[in-house]
Parts: C-alpha cells; sequence; structure tokens
C-alpha cells in the first residue's frame, strides 16, 4: 500500500515538473534562454545587407547621398523619370518653392508615400540634407534599398533656398570645450534592450523603423553639446587625421568602423544619449537612424563640423566642405 501511495505520489508530480519547465521558457534549440530581440534584430539586419555601414553605402553602391545635377546637364523631364521625389519640408516651403515634379510629403509619411514611387528611385530632400539624409536610412531599413537623399537639399539646389549660411560657424574651436588631442579609449558596454512579441527579425525592423519615423528627427544642438560635452556619449565619426586635423568637441570618441557585425557598436554606451557628428550633419543623421531603430538613445549634431569649425584649413583636404554648394537649379514657384 506505501508502495502504491508513493508511485501514485510520484505521478502527480510529472506534470508539475513540465509545467514548471514551460514557465521557464526552456528551448532546447536556444538551451533554455529565449533570444533577446536585440540579437534577433541584429542578425537579421547583417544577413540582409541592412549593417550601419550596408545603410550608408548599399550592395549596389549607392551612397545614401546624391548631389544635385550639373546646371548645364540638368533635363526636367529625365530627372522626373528617374526619380520620385518626396519634399519633406514644411507645405508653406514647399508652396514658396520646389524642385519640378517634387512631392510634398510630411516626414511622419514617408513610409506609406514610398510605394508610389514605383520603379524610380526615391528622392527625399528637406532644407538642408540632415532631416533627408535620416528619412532615407530608414526607408532603406525598411525596404527601399535604393532610396537616397539630396545631398545639402534645397540648399544644394539653389541658392534661392539657402538654409546652410546663417547655421556655419566655429563655436566649437572657439570654445574652451574643444580639443586636438587623440582620442580616449573606447569601453565596452552592455547591448540595448528592446522588446516585441515577435521573433521574425524583419516583422521587429519594421515596427522598430514605424516607431521612429513616428519620433521624428533626433537632433542635438550644437550649442548644447558643446556646453556640457559630459552629458553626451559623443563620437565624432571621422577618419584618424580629420579627427586630429580638425580639432574635436573635449571627450569626443572616434568609432569608425561602427558596424554591427564587427561589433564596434558595443563601444556606445546604451544609457546615455549619444550623439553622432560628422562633417555637415548628413552621414551622422544615417547612423543616427540606424541606432535609434536599434534602441539607442541616439542623437545627430545639427550642421557637423561646419557648424563647429567652419574656418579650419583641414577643410582643403575634404570633400564636405560647403562654400559653393549652391548649383542655381531652376525652381518652382
Amino acid at each position: 500500500m506505501k508502495k502504491l501511495s508513493l508511485l501514485l505520489i510520484g505521478l502527480l508530480l510529472v506534470p508539475t515538473l513540465f509545467l514548471t519547465s514551460c514557465d521557464r521558457g526552456d528551448d532546447p534549440i536556444t538551451g533554455g534562454e529565449t533570444t533577446p530581440t536585440f540579437t534577433i534584430l541584429k542578425d537579421y539586419m547583417v544577413n540582409n545587407s541592412l549593417d550601419i555601414d550596408k545603410v550608408i553605402v548599399n550592395d549596389a553602391g549607392q551612397k545614401f547621398v546624391v548631389g544635385a545635377p550639373v546646371l548645364e546637364d540638368y533635363d526636367a523631364i529625365a530627372f522626373k523619370n528617374q526619380y520620385y521625389i518626396m519634399d519633406i519640408r514644411s507645405a508653406e516651403a514647399y508652396s514658396t518653392s520646389h524642385i519640378d515634379g517634387a512631392v510634398n510629403v510630411a516626414f511622419g509619411d514617408i513610409l506609406t508615400e514610398a510605394p508610389n514611387a514605383g520603379s524610380k528611385t526615391i528622392l527625399v530632400v528637406c532644407y538642408t540634407g540632415q532631416t533627408a539624409c535620416y528619412a532615407t536610412a530608414l526607408l532603406r531599413m525598411y525596404g527601399f534599398s535604393n532610396a537616397q537623399a539630396l545631398k545639402w537639399g534645397m540648399t544644394g539646389w539653389s541658392a534661392a533656398t539657402d538654409s546652410w549660411t546663417s547655421n556655419i560657424g566655429d563655436i566649437g574651436s572657439s570654445s574652451s570645450n574643444w580639443s586636438f588631442g587623440a582620442a580616449p579609449a573606447v569601453n565596452i558596454y552592455d547591448e540595448p534592450v528592446i522588446s516585441s512579441l515577435s521573433t521574425d527579425g524583419n516583422e521587429i525592423l519594421k515596427r522598430r523603423v514605424e516607431q521612429v519615423v513616428a519620433d521624428g528627427f533626433k537632433t542635438a544642438a550644437n550649442t548644447d553639446v558643446i556646453a556640457s560635452p559630459s552629458s553626451y556619449f559623443i563620437n565624432n565619426y571621422f577618419i584618424d587625421t580629420d579627427y586630429t586635423g580638425f580639432g574635436h568637441i573635449t571627450g569626443a570618441y572616434k568609432i569608425l568602423p561602427l558596424t554591427l557585425a564587427g561589433n564596434e557598436y558595443k563601444n556606445l554606451d546604451p544609457s546615455a544619449k549619444v550623439v553622432t557628428y560628422c562633417y555637415t550633419g548628413q552621414t551622422s543623421a544615417v547612423v543616427t537612424a540606424c541606432l535609434r531603430v536599434l534602441g539607442y538613445d541616439a542623437y545627430s549634431l545639427t550642421f557637423g563640423m561646419n557648424g563647429l569649425n567652419h574656418s579650419s584649413s583641414q577643410w582643403s583636404s575634404n570633400q564636405w566642405g560647403v562654400d559653393s554648394h549652391a548649383t542655381g537649379l531652376p525652381l518652382i514657384n
């Protein structure tokens, strides 16, 4: 009788053990642990040519940004046949003047508007190129891999729509928070924590992109960052010679390359406000879009080095200066 009682107790405990195992979320494929959403997203982006460097230059060799055509070679009909132009400036700015064939699209509507491009290449246009580059990165991650931004925005199209001149200067190099020293050593940080009910990388990516679009373009004013650099995790997205040649915000890191596949992203602090700056704020806008999709509290420094040290002689060896950016191409008024 005693043996029978022990047997019955044992049989009752078996389903309890199974239920306990299920509650822990055990998965024999992953050794009993649930794969973090960040890892699923990261692996999907790497395996589908959507790593940060691949968003900057896609597999076809197309950079995220393209310059305005040369005035003498400009053919309005041919240009409209090649590009589906999405002008994301305000309705007022668009009504004042815009590129022939451009459609006015609110930033928050870029993902729903994009399919209307059909077989044309999407060309995103803003005031200075910064917001357009941010939008272009998000479009590329959403599946429109050949989307591009107009370099320097409407400022690069015509002097009549110049938004650069009043925003360039030497606010950085004239500050006590400016340095010409070597970059500080990098650290290794934990990965960002993001959540999703899905375990499908493509689905996770799309939902993340949609959320970043809904949140709008995230920028940091150079006046704020230069005044209090310790309040941010700053990455100067420059090569070595430009990092020291231009100088940099005190304490700024130099993390380049910055990829998922190479694990350089682990050098970014996910608990900080991550500010990236480049030459004009256009590449940093792309990097920032990628980082926000990945879960970082990321920001692009407005106008980049053009707002920090525009008088530097280092510009003579760099393609990103903006002294002669306007082409004088025709506008629709």
